[in-house]
């Protein structure tokens, strides 16, 4: 039976990634197998340094200010791109429809400003002490996403950014969830956001060998669970949902995509990049997820799994799903196939892919799962989406240091639903 408590329901949607910019683009091209993942062109500044990329839209700095901004660093301006589609597809109005001081805004990343720290390296052994900008810190600080977020739109409530690399985005939603419940806020921006493609993070995870390579075709790196896998696709990207409580939808007459009904949370305390082998981490985090919400294993019918592409985190995250579903797993995808791992971005990505899924009764597939790995067996979606009403699924995100988050998503609760 599920929880009694406070409703609360994802109203608007934000995403910009290699597949493209809005609301579906994402979810539309894991349904038809269009994959974002290309070799950098030779004018990236990546080009050269690694095989395979999800590169996302540029936006143009003078869609969001009408004045050059020094200290407007890419991971921020793909937050504010992705922000500015979320509230409008909410149709919140701060300060009109909803409290600046009861909105709060949760956006994290894994990096911060990456590039900005770069040039500013790069310019000071040039330049010397000369060479460093006054707006250098703004630039980097991995909080200055929720900032320029908050500020942009006069959010007045609790605002924060989560550090726990790729699970964050999932871990900034949670908060959201956290923060309705307990009465703190009726709206939360939230979500995630980073833009790692430079040399130096795109040399360090090649380095690591951690990136798939090899592939003539860029398209074919990204093989979530399949037995050629040979590493993750490092991606750019940043997703932003509004999260509100389902008495404030509907007393602004807004539609909802689904219900965020439950969170998991756990730490592996196993190693700083590798996930446990055995994925008791990631089952106890599902566990968690599930039970907040008040349900059993047996209601949840789909997972979004994390998914990288990875041998071992591939592998571990199977175990789980076997330990905690038993031989009659739900049905599993992973976004990823697509669009790569946008680091702190995946899991905002992949819970609102989540709620779309959901909400269109749609179930997208895993493309370049050609030959599954046997220590992956689940019950994939392979080839076409699976049409059909979602009860409940579950939003898997795990980062480097153990952390392991878990969402689990229902049918929206709102009087007013999306897409009919």
């Amino acid at each position: 039976m599920r929880s009694t408590r406070r409703a609360v329901v994802i109203t608007g949607i934000g995403m910009i990634t290699p597949a493209g910019r809005g609301l579906t683009a994402t979810f539309d091209a894991q349904c038809e197998g269009r994959s974002g993942i290309v070799t950098p062109p030779r004018d990236h500044v990546v080009a050269t340094w690694i095989e395979n990329a999800g590169v996302a839209p540029d936006v143009d700095p003078a869609e969001l200010y009408d004045r050059a901004d020094p200290c407007l660093d890419r991971y921020v301006l793909l937050a504010l791109a992705a922000a500015d589609d979320a509230v409008a597809d909410a149709g919140l109005v701060p300060g009109e429809n909803a409290d600046p001081h009861r909105i709060a805004t949760v956006v994290s990343s894994g990096g911060g400003g990456l590039l900005t720290y770069e040039d500013q390296a790069s310019a000071r052994r040039a330049k010397g002490r000369t060479g460093i900008s006054p707006y250098m810190i703004p630039g980097i600080l991995p909080n200055m996403a929720a900032a320029r977020i908050a500020l942009r739109f006069g959010l007045r409530g609790y605002s924060a950014a989560i550090a726990t690399a790729c699970a964050a985005g999932a871990q900034s939603i949670a908060e959201g969830l956290r923060l309705i419940r307990g009465g703190e806020a009726d709206v939360v921006v939230c979500g995630g956001t980073d833009a790692p493609l430079h040399p130096s993070i795109a040399t360090g995870f090649v380095n690591a060998r951690a990136t798939a390579n090899g592939w003539a075709d860029p398209a074919q790196a990204s093989r979530p669970f399949d037995k050629g896998r040979n590493g993750f696709v490092l991606s750019e990207g940043s997703c932003v949902v509004v999260l509100e409580s389902a008495e404030h939808a509907d007393a602004r007459g807004v539609a909802g995509y689904a219900d965020l009904i439950g969170w998991g949370g756990t730490t592996d305390a196993h190693h700083l990049t590798a996930p446990r082998a055995d994925g008791e981490g990631a089952a106890e985090a599902m566990r968690r997820a599930v039970a907040d919400a008040g349900l059993t294993p047996s209601d949840v019918d789909y997972i979004n799994a994390h998914g990288t592409s990875t041998k071992r985190g591939d592998a571990a995250e199977t175990k789980a799903v076997h330990d905690v579903f038993g031989d009659h797993a739900p049905a599993v995808s992973a976004t990823k196939s697509v669009i790569g791992h946008s680091l702190a971005a995946a899991g905002a990505i992949e819970a609102a892919v989540t709620a779309i899924a959901i909400a269109k009764a749609t179930l997208p597939p895993t493309h370049n799962l050609l030959d599954v790995d046997p220590k992956c067996e689940l019950d994939h979606i392979v080839d076409k989406p699976r049409q059909g009403p979602i009860s409940v699924a579950l939003s898997n995100s795990f980062g480097f240091g153990g952390h392991n988050i878990s969402l689990a998503l229902a049918p929206a609760s709102s009087r007013a639903r999306r897409f009919g």
